[in-house]
């Protein structure tokens, strides 16, 4: 049976290499958020875009899950209807962590929003790179920072409690990885955590 298996954490925690070396190697979809689809792409642009004036924490959530929603009827469940896992690098974790426990939405209204959006759909397997606030910053020093890497280290700390939060309350789902470690010690341990 093929297993949706995503991959979360703050800015610099290394999900994205982390779930693109995951799914070579199980021979999955690998696709990311925001983004995965043409409509989310622009979406994501729209969100990350620090030249714009700046969102509103609700207007930013509800296009992180309009995103969300076309992603996963578009993407995700034609994959897994097909028979083959996917790895997403961020899902529905980020939308609590940023917008909810970081930005101060009601969580439980994301989350009742985000099934909405996603029609239930549920990773089979959550990986959450746990990487300390100031390492991660550390890491991001060279790109060009978007508008939310642009938050201070407040925000970012906010967002790492709520995904430590939320990785405690679902234990079956959820496996922490120590993501301060070197990329290929980071690997191993995630693949070990998906079985």
């Amino acid at each position: 049976m093929a297993r949706f298996i995503v991959l979360e954490g703050g800015e610099g925690a290394g999900k994205s290499t982390q779930a693109e070396i995951l799914a070579k190697d199980l021979g999955a979809v690998f696709t990311r958020e925001p983004g995965g689809t043409a409509v989310g792409e622009a979406l994501r642009r729209l969100v990350l875009d620090s030249a714009l004036p700046p969102l509103v924490a609700r207007a930013e959530a509800l296009l992180m899950l309009a995103a969300r929603a076309q992603h996963v009827a578009e993407v995700i469940e034609p994959a897994l209807a097909r028979g083959q896992d996917v790895v997403c690098d961020r899902y529905s974790g980020s939308t609590l962590a940023y917008q909810g426990y970081a930005r101060g939405l009601a969580v439980e209204e994301l989350a009742d929003l985000d099934r909405w959006a996603t029609g239930g759909r549920v990773p089979d397997v959550v990986v959450l790179l746990d990487v300390p606030v100031a390492l991660a910053r550390r890491r991001r020093a060279a790109s060009r920072p978007d508008r939310i890497e642009r938050e201070a280290d407040d925000f970012f700390e906010r967002a790492r409690s709520g995904f430590r939060h939320l990785a405690a309350a679902d234990p079956a789902r959820w496996r922490v990885v120590d993501g301060a470690l070197d990329v290929a010690a980071v690997a191993v341990a995630v693949r070990r955590a998906v079985g």
